[in-house]
Parts: structure tokens; C-alpha cells; sequence
């Protein structure tokens, strides 16, 4: 494809116990419309270098960069960086909330699943398809689990593969481990249930914010962001999620191979009734 266009909207909190190929997925959309993911991505493009662990503000930027169609990789969207180092890396403008997400709506909304039978079915081969954009019907829930505080040792074994993890201090320690994981239930167009995790790297530094301005509270830390996926998001905005699937489970054909790699929330229209 080399020269290529997109609109990044999706950067998950890394995962190291994975595999070294998805420990952050890094995609964005075409201006057509069409998914596309690119990695290894260096975690000099998404980590501020001064040790403040936050996200450089890259989601809803457009970027410009050569990218090649991984060979080693089965699902049509996965493509790698020609330039690791990114030196080719053109920024374009940012997409902001004007006119309650109108410009953003535009792209991210163009192709939308409602059905997850369909979209499991669009996910075997040939299609193979590992990205997408979902409409639930209705989100049912929000749900807080607790989860080991510790990176394992694949940190390890991943920092022995080069220059990718080439920053002022070990990853682990510029990217904490969250100590949770959440998740949303949901049920599609003809009912059918789903609990997915939501992997966006937004939660969990909405996460780490929160326990910032809670003095190290946790318990309070979670409540805001329950707050803000349960009582605010259900509530108030119109939610779409962002679905990925990892290669590991894509290839041995699991039942569902998607989690959530973000969370798409425009406000609701209020449409007023004229009297």
C-alpha cells in the first residue's frame, strides 16, 4: 500500500503477556472507511519519553506514513511500518467534538455491525475480518474484575527484541500494570448477548487519573470510572465500540476472537418535539 493515509482512532493498553506482534494495537480508518492496523509500533510514537507514562495526542489525528501488508499475518487489516523509527511520519490535522462528533461520525460510522452473529460469520475465512465498528442495541452493563498487580516476565523476553523498546526507562515502569480489567455487556439487534473487555488505553489512564486525584484510593478511583462508563456513557452518550480481535485467538478459531479496543461516545441527540 506504502504511502498511506489514516485516521488514528484506536491505541490499546499494552499487554505483554501477549504475543510481541500485538502488545499495543495501533489502527485507524481510511478515508474510505476501511479498518486498517500497523504494527510493531515503538513505544517511543506512544509514550511521552519523560517518564509521565501518558498517551501522546494521536487518536483522531491524521497521519501519513509508507506501510507494507504483513506477510506473516492472515487478517486483511494488518500491516507494519516500512520506517520503524517513523521518520517518514507525517501529522496532519486533528478531528475534534465539533457539532457533537459530526466530523468524526462521518469516517467511523460509515461501515456499522449490529448483529453478532454476522460479524462472527465475517470474521472466518475468506473474509477473516478483525476490526470493526459495533452498535448495540442496548449496553446492559459495566463490570469491574480484579486482576494480578504485577507484570509477568514476558517484559523480559519482549525488551530482548530490540530497538522497539529503546526508551529512558524499562516499560514496565513507564506503563503500569492495571490491577483490573473491565468490561461491558451488551446485547445486539436480535438480543444475543455479549461480555467483552474493554482494552482502549483511554480507561486505563482514566484509571491511573483517577487514583491520582483520589490520593490512592482505589476503591473511590473505581467508582469514578464506573461513573463515567456506567452512569454518564449508558446514560448519556451513544455508544459504539470499537472491536478487535488478537491474531492467537483469530487463528485457533475461537468462539469470539473480538474485545473492545475502544469506545466511541458521541453525546445522544435529543431530538425536541414542537408544540
Amino acid at each position: 500500500m506504502a504511502l498511506t493515509k489514516l485516521l488514528i482512532t484506536v491505541t490499546t493498553y499494552p499487554l505483554p503477556s501477549r504475543s510481541y506482534d500485538e502488545l499495543v494495537c495501533t489502527a485507524g480508518l481510511l478515508e474510505s472507511g476501511q479498518w486498517i492496523r500497523i504494527y510493531p509500533v515503538p513505544l517511543s510514537f506512544l509514550i511521552d519519553l519523560k517518564g509521565s507514562g501518558k498517551v501522546n495526542n494521536v487518536k483522531y489525528t491524521w497521519i501519513e506514513l509508507n506501510i507494507n501488508k504483513r506477510n506473516d499475518d492472515f487478517r486483511p487489516e494488518s500491516y507494519s511500518p516500512q520506517n520503524y523509527d517513523f521518520k517518514d511520519l507525517v501529522v496532519h490535522n486533528h478531528i475534534g467534538t465539533e457539532g457533537n462528533w459530526i466530523f468524526r461520525k462521518d469516517l467511523c460510522l460509515k461501515n456499522v455491525y449490529t448483529n453478532k452473529a454476522k460479524l462472527l460469520e465475517d470474521s472466518k475465512a475468506p473474509n477473516n475480518v478483525s476490526l470493526a465498528t459495533f452498535k448495540p442495541t442496548e449496553i446492559t452493563g459495566f463490570e469491574i474484575v480484579e486482576d494480578e498487580r504485577e507484570w509477568k516476565n514476558e517484559w523480559i523476553e519482549l525488551r530482548k527484541q530490540g530497538d522497539l523498546f529503546a526508551t529512558v526507562k524499562p516499560p514496565e515502569s513507564l506503563i503500569p500494570k492495571l490491577p483490573y480489567k473491565f468490561y461491558y455487556r451488551f446485547v445486539d439487534d436480535s438480543g444475543e448477548e455479549s461480555r467483552l473487555m474493554i482494552e482502549d488505553w483511554e480507561i486505563g489512564a482514566l484509571y491511573w487519573n483517577c487514583l491520582r486525584n483520589s490520593d490512592g484510593n482505589e476503591n473511590v478511583a473505581l467508582d469514578k470510572v464506573k461513573k463515567q462508563y456506567e452512569a454518564n456513557f449508558i446514560k448519556n452518550n451513544d455508544l459504539y465500540l470499537f472491536l478487535g480481535t488478537t491474531k492467537e485467538w483469530h487463528r485457533r478459531r475461537s468462539p469470539n476472537p473480538f474485545v473492545i479496543i475502544g469506545v466511541f461516545y458521541p453525546k445522544k441527540d435529543i431530538q425536541l418535539s414542537l408544540f
